[in-house]
C-alpha cells in the first residue's frame, strides 16, 4: 500500500512539473536572451549628438577667436554682452548655438524621440534668424568673422537636420524591424521545442509489479520423467 502511495505522489510531482514547464511564458525564456542584446542608444543617434556637441564647441572656438582678434576678451566681452547691440555683435549667433544644443539634446539624447519636429524647429529658428542678421546687420563690414559665423552656424544647423532625417531615424527604424523578426524567430524556435517535450516522463516502476521468469529445463525433464513412470505398464 506505501509503494503504490509513493508512486503515485511521484507521478503526480512528474505531471506538475510538466505543467509547471509547460505554463512558463515563453516571452520571459526570449527575454533572457535579448537582456544583453538592447542598447539604451544607438550608435547612429550617439553619433548624432556628438555632432550636436561639435557644433556648439566649434561656433563657441570661432567667437573666442573673434574676441581675441579684435581686441580682448574682457573688453569684447563687455561691449557685445554688456552693451550688446544686434547690429554689431555676435554674441546672439553662439546663444543659437546654445540653444540647438540644449533643444536636441533634450529631445534625442534624453527623451529619445523618434521624429523630425525638434530638428525641423530648430533649424527653421536658426535659419530665419540668421537670414534676418545678415540683411538688416553690419556683420560684413567687420571683416572675415562677419562672414565664418553666421555661414558656419547654417551650415552645421543643416548637417545636423541630413544626420537626423537621412541617418539616424531610417536606420533605427530598419533595426527596430530587425529586432521584432528575431524576436519572432526566438518566439517560434522556444515553442517549437516546448511542443516537442514529452508530457509524461517515464517515472520509477512501482513495487506491485515484477517479473516472472520462464519455467526452467530442469523442471520440465523431472515432469517428462513422471509421465512415463505413470504410463509403464504393471507387470
Amino acid at each position: 500500500m506505501d509503494s503504490q502511495c509513493s508512486s503515485s505522489v511521484g507521478s503526480r510531482a512528474t505531471l506538475g512539473g510538466v505543467g509547471n514547464i509547460n505554463s512558463t511564458p515563453i516571452s520571459a525564456r526570449i527575454e533572457s536572451y535579448e537582456g544583453g542584446e538592447k542598447k539604451c542608444i544607438s550608435d547612429v543617434r550617439r553619433t548624432f549628438c556628438l555632432f550636436v556637441t561639435f557644433d556648439l564647441l566649434f561656433v563657441t572656438l570661432l567667437w573666442i577667436i573673434e574676441l581675441n582678434v579684435n581686441g580682448g576678451i574682457e573688453e569684447q566681452l563687455k561691449k557685445e554682452v554688456v552693451d550688446y547691440d544686434y547690429h554689431k555683435s555676435f554674441f546672439d549667433i553662439f546663444l543659437l548655438a546654445v540653444f540647438r544644443f540644449a533643444a536636441l539634446i533634450l529631445a534625442y539624447a534624453v527623451c529619445k524621440l523618434r521624429h523630425w519636429w525638434a530638428i525641423a524647429i530648430t533649424t527653421a529658428i536658426t535659419t530665419g534668424f540668421l537670414i534676418v542678421k545678415v540683411v538688416l546687420s553690419k556683420l560684413l563690414s567687420q571683416g572675415a568673422f562677419g562672414y565664418l559665423l553666421p555661414i558656419v552656424s547654417f551650415i552645421l544647423a543643416w548637417i545636423e537636420t541630413w544626420l537626423l532625417d537621412f541617418k539616424v531615424l531610417p536606420q533605427e527604424a530598419g533595426d527596430e524591424i530587425s529586432e521584432k523578426l528575431i524576436y519572432n524567430h526566438r518566439y517560434l524556435s522556444v515553442q517549437n521545442a516546448l511542443d516537442q517535450e514529452p508530457l509524461l516522463h517515464p517515472g520509477p516502476v512501482p513495487d506491485g509489479q515484477f517479473y516472472s521468469p520462464p519455467e526452467s529445463m530442469a523442471d520440465s525433464d523431472e515432469d517428462f520423467d513422471d509421465k512415463y513412470d505413470l504410463e509403464k505398464p504393471i507387470v
